[in-house]
């Protein structure tokens, strides 16, 4: 029946089909990143169990160092058009990956007996890559250029993994940071979505 109803207005068939795949794409995206949010606020808690005192401590607070090539999202992030948001976010979640893997490996080196961690942070950094790709391909769908300048990845990760040998405390304040960036990122990634996934925001 539905094969008739599709010959009987083949134009509009034409049109709501990308429509529909449009919105599936927003949506399996915007679910990707609600899971990985959760990922992610795991991978953070583990991370500090996992620093000795005075991580985790109550009252402690971390510094909050540089990390070359990312930020965290800009105070006026939300009040950008979405497509820019979504460049931006797709931009972070690059060079996170690289970022990820630096932390694992002087992690290895720390806390060598922290399989679950070190796990968390391998599967963190390919999450990473899969969510980008995702938005990525979002803004395809939409239209929107993805190109523009971008923070090398390489490197960024070259950056960190140098300013990672700089002593325990350090590093591991450095791979706090890397853990809290990349919660930062997905969240916002998965907040951007939500205003484009059908039953949100306009």
């Amino acid at each position: 029946m539905s094969r008739r109803e599709g010959s009987l207005d083949p134009q509009a068939d034409s049109s709501v089909s990308p429509l529909l795949h449009l919105e599936a794409k927003i949506q399996q995206t915007h679910s990707l990143a609600r899971l990985l949010t959760k990922y992610a606020e795991q991978l953070l808690q583990e991370y500090v169990q996992h620093q000795g005192d005075p991580f985790g401590l109550p009252g402690f607070s971390p510094p909050r160092p540089p990390v070359a090539g990312l930020s965290a999202p800009a105070p006026g992030h939300a009040g950008l058009p979405v497509p820019e948001r979504l460049r931006l976010d797709a931009a972070a979640l690059a060079v996170l990956p690289p970022l990820l893997d630096v932390v694992r490996r002087r992690q290895a080196e720390l806390n060598p007996r922290a399989a679950r961690l070190l796990r968390r942070l391998e599967d963190s950094a390919r999450q990473a890559r899969a969510l980008g790709a995702a938005v990525e391909a979002v803004l395809g769908a939409l239209g929107a250029e993805t190109g523009g300048p971008r923070p090398e990845p390489a490197a960024a990760a070259a950056a960190i993994a140098a300013a990672a040998t700089g002593g325990v405390f350090p590093a591991k304040v450095l791979g706090l940071r890397v853990c809290s960036l990349y919660l930062e990122w997905v969240s916002r990634t998965e907040a951007d979505l939500g205003q484009l996934a059908p039953g949100g925001p306009a």
